[in-house]
């Protein structure tokens, strides 16, 4: 009698590292239990206790630090730290993600020529082909008694809502959907596989339990309809939205490793192979392991030290001066009450553009704003994004549409005081789309219904034309409408500022060296 054939097999996912390496957080230099350096230990781990290992990377890993961002601008000469450290851990392959693109397609296509393993995206297309743009979508890995897994590749196709138009040149991005039914069926037919991944960079437009929409549904996150509508996926590795998440959802285990390197993602399998029905999956097990605990490999660390060196002595380098206090305090208190921070990137955006009217934001909750003495440091930590600016013309009725859509940031909570609205937070902090203004006056009232908020829009102490137009300066993620500010795209451009703006503030110090913290109070946010 044959002896019955059995395989267990390990799928290892990281996702969204954003350039994180080393466990550091660059805006205060302290420790931080975060980066693909301890990542590294435990799949180093796991490789030596198990046989049949998958290991991908599910995007945007090549931005987000200072250390990536240094690398690009200073060092690209060299190979990628992220890539050198993937081809070191034997990576199977790795998903484009939107922040790939944000370099250009030079950085990326660089990055591809150096990875010892392909990237993989079906629903990336060249446009005149339509073929996938980036190579074959999806590879296959055989592995113990001829056991034949697929990999297929997808991404986002809401990439065009947010990337420069110039960095996604001749490229088609299909919906998610149609390009897995279709190339499910193909390779299944083609290959035959055993076992069916996708890896998809996005995440869950859906509770995982009830299907109730946790998003509104513009196509950004097609994760849930994945699972309901697209037949023969028996694995889906998901990221985008930077959530904790191992769980089965019709059927498709399914997991989603957080962000930064703090966690890795894993799946335990074990087959069992019957003569007649082939392998039969008899277990599926998603789990996510927490690095905290975990020592950064020093194989690792020491194959990406240089890079690391160079970008502490660039970080440390004093540029300007802060006259009064421009530190960020209580990040809800800087979006509630006109901060000098805040003001300053505005004013800093309409000098350089030559306009009178810009909009920022603050992104995220760990800006600390300028201390007395500034460094590079405290720009990247700040302004963690390689925007740049666009001027574009709106009339009246636009900005006061977009006011109405920033002003949705806000809600009264039980107790009747101002709080911030769930959907900003959950299933992914969003206080990169709440955005204050310069050079126009406003109140925002939480009391009234949404839609209606916005009160007391003035430009130079007379009410804004809603039928007249003006021309204003924001980053080109919100120019192009990120962040669901419909009303921006498609919008005439008048003008292109072609330099980070991180570029733009330390060029803004090297001109004035000394800068005031001041406000001058054009908006408010108050209850009735």
């Amino acid at each position: 009698m044959e002896e019955q054939k059995t395989i267990s097999i390990t799928i290892l996912e990281t996702s969204d590292l954003h350039g994180h390496i080393f466990p550091i957080s660059y805006g205060t230099n302290e420790f931080d239990p975060s980066g693909l350096a301890k990542i590294a230990t435990s799949i180093k781990q796991i490789q030596k206790k198990e046989k049949n290992i998958i290991l991908i990377d599910n995007g945007d890993s090549m931005q987000g630090t200072p250390l990536a961002y240094h690398y690009v601008r200073q060092m690209n000469h060299l190979p990628n730290p992220m890539i050198q450290t993937f081809n070191e851990l034997q990576y199977d392959a790795a998903i484009i993600g939107n922040h790939e693109f944000n370099y250009g397609l030079p950085i990326l296509q660089q990055a591809i020529q150096e990875a010892k393993f392909p990237f993989l995206s079906a629903n990336i297309l060249h446009s005149d082909t339509k073929e996938p743009y980036f190579g074959p979508p999806y590879l296959i890995k055989t592995l113990e008694h001829g056991f034949r897994v697929a990999i297929l590749g997808l991404t986002t196709h809401y990439i065009p809502n947010w990337e420069k138009p110039e960095h996604i040149k001749d490229l088609e991005f299909e919906d998610s959907i149609k390009s897995a039914g279709r190339w499910i069926s193909y390779i299944k037919e083609k290959e035959n596989p055993d076992l069916f991944i996708v890896s998809y960079h996005g995440g869950f437009e859906k509770d995982l339990k009830t299907g109730e929409p946790t998003e509104s549904l513009t196509g950004e996150n097609q994760a849930y309809q994945l699972c309901m509508e697209v037949e023969g996926i028996d694995i889906l590795l998901t990221g985008h939205q930077h959530r904790l998440l191992s769980d089965e959802v019709n059927g498709v285990t399914i997991i989603q490793p957080g962000c930064n390197g703090m966690f890795l993602g894993r799946i335990d399998l074990h087959f069992t192979h019957s003569s007649t029905d082939g392998w039969i999956c008899q277990s599926k097990k998603p789990s996510l392991i927490s690095i905290k605990p975990i020592e950064m490999d020093e194989q690792i660390s020491q194959m990406n030290k240089p890079y690391e060196e160079a970008t502490q002595h660039w970080l440390d380098q004093y540029i300007g001066q802060i006259q009064g206090d421009m530190i960020i305090h209580d990040p809800f208190e800087a979006r509630t009450k006109e901060h000098p921070f805040i003001e300053f990137v505005n004013r800093v955006q309409m000098e350089i553009a030559n306009v009178d009217i810009s909009n920022t934001a603050l992104f995220h909750n760990q800006a600390l704003g300028f201390s007395a003495n500034v460094t590079m440091r405290e720009i990247v930590s700040n302004y963690i994004y390689p925007n740049t600016l666009a001027v574009i013309e709106l009339s009246g009725q636009d900005i006061k549409d977009a006011l109405e859509k920033t002003a949705t940031y806000f809600i009264l909570n039980d107790q009747g005081q101002i709080d911030v609205n769930p959907q900003f937070v959950e299933p992914k902090p969003q206080h990169y789309n709440y955005d204050m203004w310069e050079g126009i006056s406003y109140t925002i009232d939480v009391s009234k219904p949404v839609g209606k908020r916005i009160l007391h829009l003035m430009k130079d102490s007379d009410p804004l034309h809603m039928d007249r137009t003006y021309h204003v300066v924001m980053n080109n993620y919100r120019a192009a409408g990120g962040g669901n500010y419909h009303m921006f795209k498609g919008k005439k451009i008048m003008k292109e500022i072609q330099l980070d703006m991180t570029e733009i503030l330390a060029n803004y110090f090297s001109k004035y060296k000394i800068v005031n913290a001041e406000v001058n109070h054009n908006w408010q946010v108050i209850t009735s």
